[in-house]
Order: structure tokens, then sequence, then C-alpha cells
């Protein structure tokens, strides 16, 4: 089975301007764990997923730090804590949407689908043609699919 056999057609997307509150009642509304994150112009520029927001909720872990000499010396990220602070503050999708992501062409197998999910840990796959979203691919549709028995 090819990616465009599979894909969930109608995509919901979502833009960097829209608060969380309204992206989760979106993901609710629809029933969907995740969502592209497109410009004015329809261009795929990242993806939210359920986690992110989640996220948001979690518990702060405040890193160890050493004073030596009137120096602050990290035993952690410092980095991956303003990170998080800044997540949690997070009002709107641009502050937490993930910009690096994977996508693949209507072409990609079933085999490949499953591969990239499992070897980067992704569970939404944007899908390509000609350079606008066609379509997505989720973990629901891959299960339809080995459902189906036409792998």
């Amino acid at each position: 089975m090819k990616a465009k056999e599979i894909m969930t057609k109608e995509v919901v997307t979502v833009t960097r301007e829209m608060t969380v509150e309204e992206l989760a009642r979106l993901f609710t509304r629809h029933d969907i764990s995740g969502a592209p994150v497109v410009d004015n112009e329809g261009k795929l520029i990242g993806i939210v997923t359920e986690n992110d927001l989640i996220k948001m909720e979690q518990r702060l872990h405040i890193p160890t730090v050493i004073n030596i000499f009137d120096a602050v010396i990290y035993l952690g990220s410092s980095k991956k804590f303003e990170e998080d602070i800044k997540r949690m503050a997070a009002s709107k999708v641009e502050d937490i949407y993930k910009k690096d992501v994977v996508t693949i062409d209507e072409n990609a197998t079933l085999e490949e689908i499953a591969t990239i999910m499992c070897d980067k840990n992704i569970h939404h796959l944007p899908v390509i043609k000609k350079g606008k979203i066609s379509g997505v691919i989720g973990k629901k549709d891959i299960m339809k699919a080995i459902a189906s028995g036409k792998r």
C-alpha cells in the first residue's frame, strides 16, 4: 500500500497565531492528536501534537547549579531549562510547535512509513505533493491499513 491510499485527505491545519486553548478545542472537536502548522500561503512550516500541549502542564525541573568564584555552572542544560519555561508559559501555537518536520510523498510504501515512524518516534507524517500538503498519516491510518489486510 502507498501513502496516497491510506492517508487522511481532509487535513486539519493550524497557524502559528492560534492560541493553545483554540488548539486543544480543535483537537477535541476533530478527534485528532496532531496537526500540520502552515503559514499564510498554506506552506508547511511545522507540526504540533497533543504531546506538545501536555508538556505545557508538566512539572518544571529546576537544574542543579554550582557557584564557584562568582560563576554559575549548570549541571543540567540551561538551554533546556529556558525552553521548558518558554513552553510552560506558551499562549500560542508558535511557542510550542516543532519546526523540523519529517514528510513523505504520496508514493511512500507502508513499510517505509512504518520504518520512519518507528525510527524517528513520529506519530504524524504530512504527505506532500508538489510542495503542498495533500494528506497526513497518523498511527490510526496505519492500523486501518493493517486491519484491511491489503498490506
